[in-house]
């Protein structure tokens, strides 16, 4: 329709001027990480051919699934921060929670190319309706290496960041190369902010010993 945002691009358009390419490694509260459209859009056309995710029954009722949108993601590490979510296995959940309700997801994905164009196809497939029972709620990139990334990954970034609901973009942390697990109680700060945020985007139906790791 003409004069309609582009969901890709409209959102990062906008925030040139108040949020530099630099200050973006790091967004880490909900309002800064609204991004773009938080349902799927009735007007997209269905999508012919795509790579896309597996379908998985939703086993429990977790409160929170992670999706990982290729190998290595990092969601089974987010998911051993976040008590009472579940890594979904580089697959969607089907189903609806023990309520009815929609079942929370959040993709995951790192920063280099092919992990960039596979959360872009995933955010795709949410955003023409192929997953009616999944409430999205952002997308959480991984660096896939220290530093900054280059500028044409940084563009792409803003681009596929810009079709779905929220973005969080986590920092570099060198001890998950090598750990054979993760606690929550010594996850960094940003790390802890990016997930006190989602807690707040969730039904309230936290623990104690969740809040406490919050």
């Amino acid at each position: 329709m003409p004069g309609t945002p582009n969901p890709w691009v409209s959102w990062w358009a906008t925030q040139d001027e108040r949020c530099p390419p630099d200050s973006w490694s790091l967004i880490a509260t909900v309002e800064s990480a609204r991004a773009g459209p938080a349902a799927p859009q009735s007007s997209l056309a269905p999508l012919d051919t795509v790579d896309r995710l597996r379908r998985i029954r939703s086993a429990g009722s977790p409160r929170l699934w992670w999706v990982g949108t290729h190998g290595g993601a990092g969601e089974t590490t987010l998911a051993a921060l976040f008590d009472g979510s579940a890594a979904g296995s580089h697959a969607w959940p089907v189903g609806r929670d023990e309520t009815g309700a929609q079942l929370p997801v959040v993709l995951v994905a790192r920063t280099h190319l092919t992990g960039l164009l596979s959360a872009q196809q995933a955010a795709i497939e949410w955003a023409v309706g192929e997953v009616p029972g999944v409430h999205l709620l952002g997308l959480v990139l991984v660096p896939d290496a220290p530093g900054r990334l280059p500028r044409a990954l940084r563009d792409f970034a803003r681009i596929v960041g810009g079709g779905v609901p929220r973005v969080w973009q986590l920092p570099w942390i060198d001890e998950w190369r090598t750990a054979t697990s993760v606690r929550p109680d010594q996850a960094s700060a940003a790390v802890r902010r990016v997930l006190s945020d989602l807690s707040r985007l969730l039904p309230e139906q936290s623990s104690a010993s969740e809040k406490e790791s919050l």
